[in-house]
């Protein structure tokens, strides 16, 4: 006999939230997780239970505990993550302010933000700067159109013409 519990159907997780207050996109998780965005949009509106191993898998990814992943009573994040995705959200956009600087004033003063900000919390290290248009690779990445086949019969018409 199987012990059925009703939950009313009520999500016992917040992967949606949590990931939205990290500031990572769908795509850029389920990059990172290596599965499609569709599944990544089941896993936040599945309300019935997920196994630990893909919550594992969130958690190391968004890089918080897995007791923010789960619902607790209150419903609100804690106080320690909120903070975190705030110093995260800035150091973005000082990053963003520093690519963009035109004069040596204004990268100076992004510089200084974004040092310190590291200061205070050091593992903003590796935080990049916000995407300004489409997904930011890194120099080791290609484009897709890097990666497309062109017919040799098309290159060969081009140099008749």
């Amino acid at each position: 006999m199987k012990l059925r519990v009703s939950l009313n159907r009520r999500a016992l997780h917040r992967l949606a939230t949590v990931r939205r207050v990290q500031g990572i996109s769908r795509p850029t998780l389920a990059r990172h997780m290596n599965v499609d965005v569709a599944e990544i949009r089941r896993q936040e509106a599945e309300t019935s239970d997920l196994p630990l191993s893909v919550l594992y898998e969130w958690r190391k990814i968004l890089d918080v505990p897995i007791s923010e992943l789960l619902v607790d009573s209150d419903g609100s994040l804690s106080q320690p993550l909120q903070q975190r995705a705030q110093l995260i959200r800035l150091m973005k956009t000082a990053l963003s302010l520093l690519e963009q600087a035109n004069t040596a004033p204004e990268r100076l003063m992004a510089q200084n933000i974004v040092d310190q900000l590291t200061e205070i919390m050091p593992e903003l290290e590796g935080v990049s700067a916000w995407n300004v248009v489409g997904i930011r690779r890194t120099l080791d990445e290609v484009g897709a159109a890097a990666l497309r086949m062109v017919p040799e019969d098309l290159l060969h018409q081009r140099r008749a013409s």
